[in-house]
């Protein structure tokens, strides 16, 4: 009886008889034993003998892939996705942070919908941006960043090279570090935006974390913030969240402000910011710039990652830029050139269209009036969300907590100091969608959902343990 050399996982089989075990292919070697062979993924075995006349071989296909592993869900995207899986009617997805109309739609502010209008009127074309983007973007960026009269632009000391939106421009930010600051340490909040950890842990650039949240007062522990930036190595890069925390919507006071750059300066650390949301958070252009203004006006070298996506609704627009303010003209010349070489082997160029429609608003002082009293309507909306918010829990809770943290943290965002089980049980119990960390979106809920939000958020808080 012929024998034969089976693999259960084989998906196909190769049978080859010959007139005698004993033949072989003329003009061939011999390959002895019964040695398993691998070729572009298939599994053989080159010479499988047998007493009997037919001979058997079995080609197994194997991914070259297989050792990679599955990837965790993103903590803040699936959030979405387990949203639309919910058939409640009752459902509200305060997870991920984008602009909602208080009947809970996405928007897309008017003044967008007028640059978009002149971009047909002036047919303009789709040809490829230079490597550092549109150059009337740039201009206009570093301008609503710094103000057009700061004497940083004046001598010709802020590098600006477009970027993808706030994550890419980080990114680049970070690969600049790794690439010329090696050993440098980067020091982020605790807690901080979910992607600042991943944007540094693929740039190869460590990390630490200074303290900021203080989970007994649900506020700023400005303390032990200042003393981590202290005792931190000489010449770090702390990221600093330009205004409306992520995710706890506390900011420093001005004074506060003041103490943070003091001690950056007497390290001489390096000021990173990440500014997403100026203009949408108090309304103010200038007031949600203020930070960054201060530090650039004590003559620091600072490096700044700008986004549209939220002040201008542009998410899916990718639309951001790095800035870096030098101490020369020179040193900025040479951070362009290099943040210039970073980013062609990365993406070659930025795309146009966010690009334009920002030059065209920031540039055109009509387009630009009616974009400020848009931006302040939606943070309008949201303090007015938030104050709702805070009346229905204080109206309804009888136990004598103190919610006025609510009021005093800025932005679309609010910390409501619940726990990995207490926001589960918003989301199991409630059908309330938001991130384990307690972070629930305000530009998510309308007015008329804030009732319904604060039972939840009571019965977690006092029910779960």
């Amino acid at each position: 009886m012929a024998s034969s050399v089976l693999s259960a996982a084989s998906p196909s089989l190769a049978v080859s008889s010959s007139l005698s075990s004993r033949q072989t292919h003329k003009g061939k070697p011999k390959t002895g034993g019964n040695a398993l062979r691998f070729n572009n993924g298939i599994k053989s075995f080159p010479n499988a003998r047998s007493s009997g006349r037919v001979s058997m071989a079995v080609a197994v296909n194997v991914s070259r892939f297989e050792g990679i592993p599955m990837a965790p869900p993103d903590p803040i995207l699936g959030v979405s996705e387990a949203f639309k899986a919910d058939t409640s009617d009752a459902k509200l997805n305060l997870g991920v942070g984008a602009y909602r109309t208080e009947e809970l739609q996405p928007y897309v502010l008017n003044v967008v919908k007028k640059a978009e209008n002149l971009m047909l009127e002036r047919g303009d074309k789709k040809e490829y941006l230079p490597i550092e983007g549109l150059a009337a973007f740039n201009k206009a960026t570093a301008e609503l960043l710094l103000g057009a009269d700061n004497p940083a632009i004046k001598q010709q000391r802020v590098a600006t090279v477009q970027g993808l939106s706030g994550t890419g421009s980080l990114r680049l930010g970070a690969a600049l570090i790794e690439r010329y600051f090696s050993g440098a340490k980067v020091l982020i909040s605790a807690p901080t935006w979910g992607n600042h950890k991943n944007i540094f842990n693929d740039a190869r650039v460590p990390w630490s974390e200074y303290r900021y949240y203080e989970p007994k007062t649900v506020g700023l522990d400005f303390e032990g913030m200042i003393e981590d930036i202290k005792s931190a190595p000489e010449g770090s890069f702390v990221v600093l969240h330009g205004c409306a925390h992520n995710p706890t919507g506390i900011d420093p006071t001005p004074e506060q402000w003041e103490k943070i750059a003091d001690v950056i300066q007497e390290k001489n650390h390096i000021p990173f910011f990440d500014v997403a949301y100026q203009g949408f958070a108090s309304g103010s252009l200038d007031e949600d710039a203020a930070s960054v203004r201060l530090f650039v006006a004590r003559g620091m070298e600072v490096l700044v990652a700008q986004s549209y996506s939220k002040n201008l609704g542009l998410y899916a627009e990718r639309i951001g830029a790095i800035n870096v303010i030098s101490s020369s003209p020179e040193a900025a010349t040479r951070v362009k050139s290099q943040l210039k070489r970073l980013a062609r082997p990365m993406y070659s160029n930025p795309p146009v269209h966010g690009a334009r429609i920002v030059a065209d608003v920031v540039g055109n002082p009509v387009l630009f009036n009616e974009w400020k009293a848009e931006m302040e309507m939606m943070a309008g909306r949201i303090k007015n969300v938030r104050q709702q918010l805070y009346n229905s829990i204080t109206s309804k809770d009888n136990s004598g907590k103190d919610w006025s943290f609510i009021l005093k943290q800025i932005g679309m965002f609010s910390f409501t100091g619940l726990n990995k089980e207490q926001s589960d049980n918003m989301t199991n119990k409630w059908h309330v969608y938001m991130t384990k960390d307690g972070r629930i979106s305000l530009a998510g809920l309308s007015l008329a959902k804030c009732e319904y939000l604060a039972d939840a958020i009571i019965d977690s808080y006092h029910n779960v343990s």
